[in-house]
Parts: C-alpha cells; structure tokens; sequence
C-alpha cells in the first residue's frame, strides 16, 4: 500500500457491501480525504466504517473516535421539520417566504418560495457584510440581516450550497 493511501476500517454487514464499496471509492475515485459512516437497522448497528486522514498533511489516519464539526448534519433534519409541516397542511412550500417572514420581502426577496430555500436555490447562500462565528448564533441579528439583503443571484435560477445560513432561512420560516 502506497505511503498516503486510505485505509477503511470498521464492520460492515455483508447485506450492506454497496455501502462499504462506496465508502471506499470516495477515497479511491473523489479524492475523499477522511471520513466515517454508521448506518443503524432496528437498532442493530450494520455499517461502521471509517478512513482515510484526519489532517490535510496525511499524516494521522482517521480512527473510529476521531472527532469532526457536524456543521450540515443539521440541514437534513431542518428540512424534514418542514416538510413534516407541509405534510401536515401547515406550510405550503409553493408559498412565497414572505407569507410567514414578511420582513424577508425586502430587496427583492418577495417572490422567493419557501421551496428555493430547501432546495438551496434562495441566492442567499452567504451574508454580504462581514459576519462572525458569534454572530451567525446570535438567531435575530442572524435572521435580521438575511431578511434585510439582496440576493446573490435570480433565486431559482441557479443552486449554491447555503451552508451558514440555511438553519436561519428555513428554521426562521
């Protein structure tokens, strides 16, 4: 084995061999530079598989308990609350946000529909003031300035990944 070549370790259930065959292409064919998955059926954990590196130089493999940020695995979960609500008849994602944030209808944001937020497609994919960690948690300061600017582009037109302001958007809905 190459000096620098992802190792995957863990158990995987025999039945779950495409999950562990993809687990391992993204370090072969992606350029994956570590990582961990667990999947859990009824209870009974059946992938637990992790590798690669946990630094950039290449030099401290990924373990089982290496710890990472869970920045977006908030987003799923985000999205699932609003879709439980639009199952429930209680949001309707054809609507414009407005309808429910009616201060995010400035600066050309009143046509935007709650679904180009879940679908990442709002143009607010970043604050265009300079806007730190401790603010970006302080939720009205946050939700203030989002509903108060401009988009980056037609929403709808084109997806960029919301990664700091998605919770804020959808969750303020």
């Amino acid at each position: 084995m190459a000096e620098h070549e992802a190792q995957v370790q863990g158990h995987c259930d025999p039945r779950f061999a495409a999950v562990r065959e993809a687990f391992e292409a993204n370090f072969r064919d992606r350029e994956e530079l570590g990582a961990a998955v667990a999947v859990t059926v009824e209870g009974r954990t059946v992938v637990d598989l992790w590798g690669g590196w946990a630094d950039a130089e290449r030099g401290r493999p990924w373990e089982r308990d290496t710890l990472v940020n869970v920045w977006s695995t908030s987003k799923g979960p985000t999205a699932l609350c609003a879709h439980i609500l639009a199952d429930r008849g209680l949001l309707d994602l054809d609507a414009p946000v407005a309808t429910y944030w009616p201060e995010f209808a400035a600066a050309g944001k009143e046509q935007i529909l709650v679904r180009h937020l879940l679908s990442h497609r709002a143009g607010l994919s970043g604050l265009r003031e300079p806007h730190s960690f401790e603010q970006l948690c302080d939720w009205e300061l946050t939700t203030q300035r989002l509903a108060a600017m401009e988009p980056w582009w037609a929403p709808g037109t084109r997806s960029g990944y919301h990664a700091f302001t998605y919770g804020s958007l959808v969750g303020e809905v």
